[in-house]
């Protein structure tokens, strides 16, 4: 046996039993969600909180505190104990995002302790079932004849759903109004009642209405086709080659939280992810890619972190938020 591997199962050996060590909170535990309730954050905090709560025998209590694309809640989050009684729903926007858009009061970095990624999902192009355009070279033409006249909503400034407006425009050549708001459950009120006409939201918020023919699908963001929706296209495959935005959530605690208790909670949400109840939640809602080490979701949000600060740099993107 080579002598690294045999250190590295020793270590390993040693470790687990610590991680099972480790004391789960036993106060009350929040999940600090930076949305309004009704968006793809909030739903998908709730599905998660309320296994966990059963496993740990306590309560979750998912707390919005909308504003800022996420950010009011991330540093609330960041300054909390790390005891374990305060954690957070990272997002795209809130770590990979508004930090790429201007200074935050946190570190995205340094101030979170990674947990465990639950999924990622495409944005959905979507129209409420009065708009004239239903595919994106339809669409495409509505913009290019109304210059600067066709509405998107969005989950807020420098959200997922804004820079993949920005993106759409860029590619597209055309000038849209984006219309913000604190999170994708207000906006989709207002485009469902025809205050917006367009909008990249998160698959996890829009599929309800989608399937209750308030929303019509027109695109979805990833370079594959995810099995929720298997027959809506692709920007990539609508005239859009390399075109790819998506959002993405995970359990975050504060940085001052120790890596072994992160580690334990871990293995409850990989856990919590296996249930078949969560996984159809998480199929219908066009989450995949779930799971795995704490170090793995952390290499993840660096990896994003950098993309999405190229991609702000390149489109020149700059919101007061």
């Amino acid at each position: 046996m080579d002598r690294r591997t045999f250190s590295a199962g020793v270590a390993a050996s040693l470790a687990a039993p610590l991680v099972r060590a480790q004391q789960l909170p036993t106060q009350p535990v929040r999940i600090l969600v930076g949305f309004a309730p009704g968006g793809g954050t909030d739903i998908l905090a709730r599905v998660i909180g309320q296994k966990l709560a059963e496993m740990w025998k306590t309560q979750v209590i998912v707390e919005n505190r909308a504003g800022a694309s996420g950010a009011i809640a991330a540093d609330a989050a960041a300054k909390a104990p790390g005891d374990g009684t305060v954690l957070h729903m990272a997002h795209i926007n809130s770590h990979a995002i508004v930090p790429g858009l201007q200074k935050t009061p946190y570190d995205a970095e340094k101030d979170f302790q990674p947990i465990a990624l639950v999924g990622v999902t495409p944005n959905l192009l979507i129209c409420n079932d009065q708009q004239p355009a239903k595919t994106v070279k339809d669409l495409v033409e509505l913009c290019r004849r109304n210059p600067g006249k066709i509405s998107f909503g969005s989950a807020g400034n420098g959200s997922a759903q804004h820079l993949a407006l920005e993106m759409f425009m860029l590619q597209a050549g055309v000038k849209a109004i984006h219309v913000p708001y604190k999170g994708s459950g207000p906006m989709l009120t207002d485009l469902i009642g025809g205050t917006v006409q367009y909008s990249f939201d998160t698959m996890t918020a829009a599929t309800p209405h989608v399937k209750s023919g308030k929303a019509i699908p027109i695109a979805q963001t990833r370079q594959q086709r995810v099995k929720a929706y298997p027959n809506v296209p692709t920007m990539a495959e609508s005239g859009f080659p390399g075109y790819e935005a998506t959002t993405w959530y995970g359990l975050v605690g504060p940085g001052r939280m120790p890596v072994a208790l992160a580690k334990r909670m871990n293995e409850d949400v990989n856990k919590a992810l296996q249930m078949p109840d969560v996984m159809e939640r998480l199929e219908a809602s066009g989450a995949e890619d779930g799971g795995g080490s704490t170090e793995k979701f952390a290499q993840f949000m660096k990896a994003e972190q950098a993309k999405w600060a190229k991609v702000i740099k390149d489109a020149g993107v700059k919101v007061d938020i």
